[in-house]
């Protein structure tokens, strides 16, 4: 990507958004940052993303590649670079050191032992503008570890997919495949970029599924989430969820928040549970993000995607919001979050 020219601090920002993109799930406890440095002249000359943890930060692995066109530049960069020695030093000081005369960032750093750095540039001449595409950077990349930030506890999203008609099964209790072979082929994507997956044990006796993240080739990725299983049934030793493809917790509750309790130190966290335990996740509110892949498909019969979560008349829904749709292949895969969030 580097000497090419980009026509807006926007596109600049939306090259940063694809190198966080490309190190999620890679970066932890970090944030996966992105960062475009761009010459006096306006063109790409250097692009990095944050490296796994005591690794180097975007900002400080996009100046190296920049080098000496980085002087009189401008930096653009997801997040507000980071003012404090944690197990490198402050990324604001490589970009004092690079000579940038300006710093573009979209979300400005709540974590209050790393925060300071724009105050930090501005004291030293460095035009510091912050807020570019700020929401496509906290709804997207950095939404997971801003919720962390902001509230202490994993993000949680649960992931499902469906007919039209809301069903997860047909009558016989067969759900393979609702979704198409592109919607599979997405949710590996975020399976790699997420730190925990959860089933319930109910999942594990009747699908038996290995919760892996997997190639377009049926190949393992190189980053495999933490396999958690959470119940009071036993699950056979030989089921596939606790073969050596990945590590596996077994978290002997229905309560989701001790299974909460028992991940506090992730961030990211997929449920991809049945109707049962995703119904006791709505029931306490510990829910931040449903994805459905909905298939062009009508099945019928009683298996429905969520049991009971104790709404006993339309008043009293569970109210949610539309934060983003997408085609993936036949399918149309809904984002929504808590109306009140």
């Amino acid at each position: 990507m580097s000497g090419q020219p980009v026509e807006s601090l926007d596109a600049a920002m939306r090259l940063a958004i694809e190198q966080s993109n490309l190190v999620k799930g890679h970066t932890y406890p970090n944030p996966p940052v992105g960062a475009v440095i761009l010459d006096a002249g306006g063109q790409v000359v250097g692009v990095g993303g944050t490296e796994p943890a005591g690794g180097d930060h975007a900002e400080v692995l996009a100046l190296r590649r920049a080098g000496s066109l980085a002087a009189g530049g401008t930096a653009v960069v997801t997040l507000e670079p980071c003012n404090h020695y944690g197990k490198t030093p402050p990324c604001v000081d490589a970009l004092l050191a690079a000579g940038v005369a300006t710093v573009v960032y979209a979300v400005t750093d709540p974590n209050e032992i790393a925060a300071g750095g724009a105050a930090r540039l501005a004291a030293a001449g460095v035009t510091v503008q912050p807020g570019v595409l700020a929401d496509d950077v906290a709804g997207g990349p950095l939404r997971e570890w801003l919720h962390k930030q902001r509230t202490g506890s994993p993000h949680v999203t649960w992931k499902y997919a469906s007919s039209l008609d809301g069903r997860s099964a047909a009558a016989d209790g067969t759900s393979q495949w609702i979704s198409s072979e592109a919607s599979r082929h997405d949710l590996h994507r975020r399976r790699a970029a997420a730190d925990a997956i959860i089933v319930g044990t109910g999942t594990v006796l009747t699908d038996d599924p290995a919760l892996t993240a997997r190639l377009p080739d049926g190949s393992l990725a190189d980053k495999q989430p933490l396999r958690v299983v959470v119940g009071t049934r036993e699950i056979p030793p030989e089921a596939k969820v606790l073969n050596d493809d990945s590590r596996t917790m077994v978290i002997r509750t229905r309560d989701p928040m001790e299974v909460l309790k028992a991940l506090s130190d992730r961030t990211d966290i997929l449920l991809e549970g049945g109707p049962t335990l995703a119904s006791a996740f709505l029931r306490e509110g510990a829910i931040d993000r449903i994805l459905t892949y909905v298939a062009p498909i009508l099945v019928g019969g009683p298996v429905t995607a969520v049991d009971d979560v104790g709404v006993p008349t339309i008043a009293r829904a569970l109210r949610w919001r539309f934060d983003g749709a997408d085609r993936i292949g036949p399918d149309l895969l809904l984002s929504l979050v808590p109306q009140s969030g």
